[in-house]
């Protein structure tokens, strides 16, 4: 191993996995620090006794390559599925449902495949659905990577378009909520134009929706380990990196990683490092100079809050029509509603007729310190209204979790805080859907960025004479 270049990666969300595994792929000797006890970050599980529970409620796109292809390398794709095609329910308060459903990939090319879901989009007047087909059409033609378009809320974009506030309600955050994190009055054009041109107005297919049909832990936890087992990366967890320090001097290494473990402090030494951590640890870890950021960037970067209400009932409350196992909510506080019946095991501890649903609940900063007995009070309501099955049902159990960082905040002017995977300092790289992917905070921008600093060390690596890199 004395002749391997060595390479500690510090975190074990999908960025730090992505990465590590990257590496060990091309021959280098991994180790992977976790504080927590497992892998996966805000992407992951927990069991409430015999329940098992995701952190959150996770979704992909079938334009989320590099997601998708990881979860193929771990070996987990069988834990997964996508839609044949892109399909929404979308509930109201007595009303049917409406469905945001693309044509067949035969029938109309991009953009047009959703011009006839949008209208028929019953949530919206006719001479709104009209001005939101000619919205999405100049949305398309948004060019995200100008920073003036990074400077510019979406919601200023879309009232200058012609969006009144019942289609920004109805449609335009029922998705960019929770995409972005952000309501359109708060979210960066840019990462805004960015969702909506790679997910819905460029290739009809892109949009599709994909979910996990296992416990998150199981695809970003327990089948990573084995994934990065089977590739030689030795992954520590509860092993929290106390400072990267940087020590050219000492023989054989160029950094120094102090590790708090559960058996005491102890240190490593290596060759390259990956801070593969969100923006305020980074921030800690890093050493002054290593970005080009200011002082304080990772607050001005900022964080939002995601909060999930869990509910079991004694029986089945979301209708036959709601085939997807999901659905999102207008003219009510319920933003999106998941199935997690089968994931979750709970047929085994309700008995077989339950069902069990997730509320998620994303740019939830007025919701995140509310009691828990408070958000149950605004949902189970909520949720009765939109399910009228659930007024003569039993509730038989309910829960809240919270994600209080879930997120960066992609507000406007949120690129300039977002650094490229290198460093000012050699054999430093940082990761992390809050690094500068082009993406918002997602699992594909994770997954990206942890690609990215892989790729980056591997090619400084490839420059350096084998003379001077022995």
């Amino acid at each position: 191993m004395s002749g391997r270049t060595r390479v500690t990666v510090v975190g074990g969300g999908l960025a730090g996995v992505a990465a590590a595994l990257r590496c060990a792929e091309e021959g280098l000797a991994v180790t992977l620090l976790e504080s927590r006890a497992r892998l996966g970050g805000v992407a992951g599980s927990f069991t409430r006794g015999e329940l098992a529970v995701d952190t959150g409620q996770h979704v992909f796109l079938r334009c989320c390559t590099a997601y998708r292809d990881l979860v193929v390398r771990i070996g987990a794709a069988d834990m997964i599925m996508l839609q044949e095609r892109l399909d929404i329910p979308v509930l109201a308060p007595g009303a049917a449902p409406a469905r945001l459903r693309r044509t067949p990939l035969s029938l109309l090319p991009a953009p047009l495949h959703l011009g006839g879901a949008l209208l028929r989009y019953r949530h919206l007047s006719v001479a709104e659905r009209l001005r939101l087909v000619r919205a999405a059409l100049a949305l398309g033609a948004v060019d995200r990577t100008d920073p003036a378009t990074d400077g510019r809320s979406f919601g200023d974009w879309l009232a200058d378009h012609g969006q009144s506030r019942r289609a920004v309600d109805a449609l335009w955050d029922l998705v960019g909520i929770a995409t972005l994190n952000a309501r359109a009055g708060d979210a960066s054009l840019a990462l805004a134009a960015t969702v909506f041109q790679l997910g819905l107005l460029t290739d009809a297919a892109a949009g599709d929706i994909g979910w996990a049909t296992a416990p998150l832990g199981a695809i970003h936890d327990d089948a990573a380990r084995r994934a990065l087992a089977a590739a030689g990366v030795e992954v520590r967890r509860s092993a929290k990196a106390r400072a990267l320090v940087q020590d050219g001097a000492r023989p054989g290494g160029r950094w120094r990683v102090p590790v708090g473990t559960t058996d005491g402090e102890e240190e490593l030494v290596t060759d390259r490092i990956v801070c593969a951590v969100p923006p305020g640890p980074a921030e800690r870890l890093l050493p002054t100079g290593a970005l080009p950021l200011p002082g304080g960037w990772a607050d001005r970067l900022g964080s939002t809050p995601i909060v999930n209400v869990h509910v079991v009932y004694d029986r089945r409350v979301l209708g036959p029509e709601i085939d997807t196992g999901f659905a999102a909510g207008v003219d009510t506080p319920v933003q999106w509603v998941f199935d997690r019946t089968g994931q979750s095991g709970a047929a085994a501890v309700y008995g077989p007729r339950a069902q069990y649903l997730a509320v998620s609940l994303s740019a939830a900063d007025d919701l995140v310190g509310m009691p828990a007995a408070a958000l149950r009070e605004r949902f189970l309501p909520a949720l009765e209204a939109l399910l009228p099955a659930a007024r003569d049902a039993v509730v038989l159990d309910s829960f809240v979790t919270r994600e209080p960082h879930a997120t960066f905040r992609g507000a406007p002017g949120q690129a300039s805080l977002r650094p490229g995977p290198r460093t000012a300092l050699p054999g430093l790289y940082v990761a992390g859907a809050w690094t500068d992917t082009g993406w918002p905070a997602t699992m594909e921008g994770a997954v990206r960025s942890g690609v990215a600093a892989a790729d980056a060390l591997l090619a400084d690596r490839a420059a350096v004479p084998a003379e001077v890199a022995a």
